[in-house]
């Protein structure tokens, strides 16, 4: 939802709360894995964009999240929910210099998605490489489905 905004000084800031709080409403019932659009103006977080891929054995996650050092990432599973948090900071204005546009995304993020499969929390690769956060997750061993016949009684 497009927000009225006033600009003080400038960064802009909302004067629309109710159109937030409609946003956030809406937020709660998008089915896992849906796809939204950034909010314009959502200073102090955003989300890395991520692909999930399956293989007979594992599970890949790739984020791609530019301009950190492989100790920037906090990354937990529990279940089959994947999270990962960090922070990009915000390299310093210089005084003298005026921006016309400033488009990189900075602050806090935090994602957390649902791995297609169960996974070995023990059994993870992580590496991170020219801006991109590759997790490999080794699969559990899943118990062959069983067929039960039913008869009439």
């Amino acid at each position: 939802m497009f927000d009225i905004l006033k600009w003080k000084k400038n960064k802009p800031s909302r004067t629309n709360q109710w159109g937030r709080e409609f946003d956030e409403l809406v937020g709660r019932f998008e089915p896992p894995g849906y796809f939204r659009p950034p909010a314009l103006f959502d200073a102090g977080k955003w989300d890395p964009t991520i692909d999930v891929s399956e293989g007979r054995k594992d599970v890949t996650v790739k984020a791609e999240i530019p301009g950190l050092e492989a100790n920037d990432f906090d990354i937990s599973i529990d279940g089959r929910l994947l999270t990962i948090r960090g922070e990009k900071r915000r390299e310093e204005k210089k005084e003298e210099e005026t921006y016309y546009r400033i488009e990189r995304s900075y602050g806090y993020f935090k994602r957390t998605i649902e791995l297609p499969a169960e996974v070995e929390p023990n059994q993870v690769d992580a590496t991170y490489k020219r801006g991109i956060l590759s997790i490999k997750l080794r699969k559990t061993k899943t118990s062959e489905t069983k067929r039960i016949k039913v008869v009439s009684g």
